[in-house]
């Protein structure tokens, strides 16, 4: 059975923290490394939605353009993160880590220089690519150098970089959007990049499993690749298609007919792409489900209440990322708590609460309006902060703590792709939910507000506008008509709103289930090295 090897470090899964010579290997000195470009990228994920207004109107791109600035990215980084973590794993996890630091950062700077929506799009793919390089490798690295007691408090520190980097994408973007320009955005990652390479160019040990001798597994890489592109296409073009058509149901049967033979032929070859035992455990198996319906709920909710800051609360994007601080502060916090917790009392206590905070969080939203006073939001935003940063620490052990050192890349790719995944679900679907229940209640509320019923029938119309949070007025309408317009549509994104909070907290209530009676400790965890 091969095994894992790092350098000057026969046994790096149990080694003290002083067992290498010099800096590498170092466990610290590598969770420094890895935090940098696992900032950067968690960075990206969540400032592209504040630059992509500016970028539509300094390209004249369309609507459908600038979906794909963001699907491209997703569907090229769904595709090859387990890739990357099994890359890393056969050839070595800091080479590829470095490469990922590098090919992110260069395609960064593309971006900026593009001058065409389809060169931002296209470079966007390219990002996607070299994130899935270096995102599995981030875990599958700690995983090598950290002894197992202190594993759970490196995945804790890992999973609030990720958790606040997101969380601030907002905030850093609506600064360099409102006062330098759109490309800033991506010109940021240039900075962070260097410092992310040089400094782990110089602490980071190599990694990889010790016999590499056996066949890659090509046809596992093209089936997974294939399978992942044609889900996350269909969750993404759902909301345009519509859930219930036949091209969306089509597309996404098309891609779990795929995955499945992929899962069968894994299981028929010797060396595969993604070993299906590590399934057999359910805390890996729970664990990566869990991570999925994490970020169903942070990236979904962060995108509608983005739309309900600044369109219908009218604040600008700098003010609406500063009323989100909250939930990047209790991230901070709740991240190595949650590791704390889970090292202590296994994920089956950590998981399910954090489920349960982002469940009440949820519940919370539902008593918003379209005058809510900050009062009535930060505290959602407390429990989601609080939530999020502790199932990320849990499901982060569950998953790459329990999965043997040499399959470490893989394990971080399943998470990531969970991730990623999970994100992409949350997004599509509840924006599709808040589209439907703001075209079902339009045109009672503009009434209800006061618009002439012929009217408010009328703008029916400019659901899809209402739906994003925007009021169809114009500045010829009287102020009376046009406040009662506003009025209308604010009421009814914000019954949107209120259907997608229920569904996720119905989600959240499931999932801390699902964590608590499926969940057990295993103190085998970390035997196998």
């Amino acid at each position: 059975m091969p095994s894992t090897t790092v350098d000057r470090s026969p046994l790096p899964a149990s080694a003290p923290d002083n067992a290498s010579a010099g800096r590498r290997g170092k466990p610290w000195l590598t969770l420094i490394a890895v935090a940098f470009g696992l900032f950067m990228v968690g960075l990206d994920g969540s400032v592209v939605a504040i630059a992509n207004p500016e970028i539509g109107r300094d390209l004249n791109a369309s609507t459908a353009d600038l979906q794909w600035v963001t699907n491209s990215y997703l569907l090229a980084l769904a595709a090859a993160l387990i890739l990357g973590g099994k890359l890393g794993d056969r050839f070595g996890r800091r080479t590829f880590y470095l490469v990922g630091v590098v090919g992110f950062t260069l395609a960064s700077v593309a971006i900026g220089l593009a001058g065409s929506i389809e060169g931002v799009i296209a470079f966007r793919a390219a990002q996607g690519f070299f994130g899935a390089l270096l995102m599995p490798n981030t875990l599958g690295l700690l995983r090598a150098v950290f002894p197992p007691k202190k594993f759970g408090m490196a995945v804790g520190i890992w999973a609030m970089v990720s958790s606040v980097s997101t969380a601030l994408g907002p905030i850093v973007g609506g600064l360099l959007v409102e006062h330098v320009n759109w490309e800033s955005v991506f010109y940021i990652n240039a900075p962070i990049g260097v410092i992310a390479l040089v400094f782990s160019a110089l602490v980071l040990p190599q990694s990889k499993n010790a016999s590499g001798d056996h066949r890659f597994d090509v046809p596992g890489v093209v089936l997974l690749a294939l399978g992942l592109l044609v889900v996350v296409f269909g969750v993404v073009k759902g909301e345009t298609w519509g859930w219930s058509s036949g091209t969306t149901l089509g597309t996404l049967a098309a891609g779990i007919v795929v995955l499945l033979v992929f899962g069968w032929y894994e299981t028929r070859i010797a060396h595969p792409l993604l070993p299906m035992r590590l399934f057999r455990n359910p805390a890996l198996t729970i664990g990566t489900i869990i991570t999925a319906v994490n970020f169903f709920v942070l990236l979904g909710v962060i995108f509608f209440v983005m739309l309900y800051l600044q369109n219908v609360r009218g604040f600008t994007p700098v003010e609406a990322g500063v009323r989100t601080l909250p939930l990047s502060l209790a991230s901070v916090v709740a991240s190595p708590l949650g590791a704390k917790l889970t090292e202590k009392f296994g994920a089956r206590l950590s998981m399910p609460l954090g489920m349960v905070l982002q469940a009440a969080a949820s519940f919370g939203m539902l008593g918003w309006g379209v005058h809510s006073s900050y009062g009535a939001m930060w505290p959602p935003f407390i429990a989601l902060g609080l939530g999020v940063g502790m199932v990320m620490a849990a499901s982060s052990e569950a998953i790459v703590g329990n999965s043997p050192v040499k399959d470490a890349g893989v394990a971080g790719g399943l998470q990531a792709t969970a991730l990623q995944v999970g994100g992409a679900l949350g997004t599509s679907v509840l924006v599709s939910l808040i589209s439907s229940r703001v075209g079902s209640t339009l045109t009672g509320e503009l009434t209800s507000a006061g618009v002439p019923a012929p009217m408010a029938e009328g703008l029916y119309e400019a659901k899809d506008a209402v739906a994003m949070g925007v009021s169809p007025v114009s500045g010829d309408m009287p102020a009376q008509l046009r406040a009662a317009v506003v009025e209308g549509s604010g009421q009814a994104f914000i019954n949107g709103v209120h259907t997608a909070a229920l569904v996720t907290g119905v989600l959240c209530v499931a999932g801390a289930v699902l964590a608590a009676v499926g969940v057990r400790r295993n103190p085998q965890a970390h035997a196998e090295q």
